[in-house]
């Protein structure tokens, strides 16, 4: 179970082009796999999202990805952070996490949302429905996928999918843990508590302690034992062994979204701030201990600023790794 996830938000680094882009990504991994993470995972987009980069910054197809970094690491479970449903059909979706699993020796996971990127549905041809659509179609795809992942042959004759006695051979080595991202309490929350191991919430932190309440009330309504879900909490970081190095990682990746922090007035500099972990080990420390808590059980953290340096993907490692055995 995820409860300290190392995602990999962009692709896009300093000095490196295609030839170099995936040993760049494994090594990321590989420092994650060796110093305390439980799980690499990958955003599943092929555009970059607004907030990280333009849509043509380089973005790699998720699943080809994490089957390569399966032969790079050891110990970490690997999967989507999260799967658009929306990008593929759910049998297919099921071979896809089922040959991540056999070609890792067994720790692939299922990451899966309802999708929500209109741009890149426009752009690329996937039907992006609507909000509605969207969340009929994932529960759709549970009711395919989960069964396939777990040796049973289902058939669906639903609003959007269509399969009868769907056959998944080979099986997975062992089971795939499955979580849902998001955080809407009516929908998502829901489906977590129905369906999911984990949840991963994309909430602010003031909401944390609401969105934990609307899950255990879904728990409670389907006779569902709320501490067997375990949820982590989506966090942005940039960390350094010093604050100012930590500053300075920050301020330079957002010049280079066009970004001057430090001609930003106060109140726009602190809505930044506010959405960044930031500091030195101690700092970023203390506030992993202030997530948790809220009542989560552990994070997943990108850091897209300073990513790109295994040492700093190494030290967050070593710092989450004392936060949460305290």
């Amino acid at each position: 179970m995820t409860r300290f996830g190392y995602q990999i938000p962009n692709f896009t680094y300093p000095g490196v082009g295609p030839a170099q882009l995936f040993e760049a990504v494994a090594a990321q991994a590989a420092a994650a796999d060796r110093s305390g993470f439980d799980t690499v995972l990958l955003m599943d987009h092929f555009y970059q999202l607004p907030m990280l980069g333009d849509p043509d910054a380089y973005m790699l197809e998720s699943y080809t990805t994490l089957g390569a970094l399966s032969q790079r690491t050891s110990n970490v479970r690997l999967g989507a952070l999260v799967t658009g449903n929306t990008y593929r059909n759910p049998t297919l979706l099921a071979k896809c996490v089922t040959a991540l699993d056999i070609a890792s020796g067994g720790r692939a996971q299922l990451g899966i949302g309802a999708g929500w990127f209109e741009l890149e549905h426009q752009s690329l041809g996937f039907e992006f429905g609507t909000f509605g659509e969207r969340f009929t179609k994932l529960e759709e795809s549970l009711q395919i996928v989960l069964p396939m992942l777990r040796g049973e042959r289902p058939s669906l004759d639903g609003q959007h999918y269509h399969v009868h006695d769907a056959i998944n051979s080979p099986p997975p080595v062992d089971r795939v843990p499955v979580m849902i991202g998001g955080s809407g309490e009516r929908k998502t929350l829901r489906m977590v508590a129905q369906y999911a191991d984990m949840a991963n919430l994309t909430a602010t932190l003031d909401e944390v302690p609401r969105k934990l309440d609307a899950l255990a009330a879904h728990c409670q309504r389907l006779g569902r034992d709320r501490s067997a879900i375990v949820v982590s909490k989506q966090l942005n970081v940039c960390i350094a062994p010093t604050h100012d190095e930590a500053y300075a990682d920050a301020v330079r990746y957002l010049g280079a979204r066009g970004l001057d922090f430090e001609a930003m007035d106060d109140d726009t500099r602190n809505v930044f701030l506010s959405m960044i972990t930031l500091g030195d080990p101690d700092e970023v420390g203390e506030q992993l201990e202030a997530v948790l808590a809220l009542g989560v059980d552990g994070f997943t953290c990108n850091l897209p600023a300073n990513g790109h340096d295994p040492e700093r993907v190494e030290l967050l490692g070593q710092v989450g790794r004392k936060v949460l055995s305290i």
